[in-house]
């Protein structure tokens, strides 16, 4: 799939249109997120896994229960 995407000022900041049939390819809707990765060709987007938020919470649990462990090996 080759969409050319027009640049359009959004407020101070610059934005992209994505086509629904993008959006669609992608699996993701309005409102919903997508991973941005940069790689030697460029970047690329893609919707995030879907357990990712579930895999966050863990590794906060953990970090917070071991935040001495982890400062001392960080050394």
């Amino acid at each position: 799939m080759n969409t050319p995407l027009k640049i359009k000022k959004i407020g101070n900041s610059a934005g992209v249109v994505l086509p629904k049939e993008l959006l669609a390819h992608l699996d993701v809707a309005v409102g919903g997120t997508l991973s941005v990765t940069k790689t030697p060709r460029g970047i690329e987007l893609s919707a995030p896994a879907a357990d990712f938020d579930a895999q966050m919470a863990a590794a906060r649990e953990v970090m917070a229960r071991r935040k001495r462990a982890l400062r001392e090996l960080a050394k």
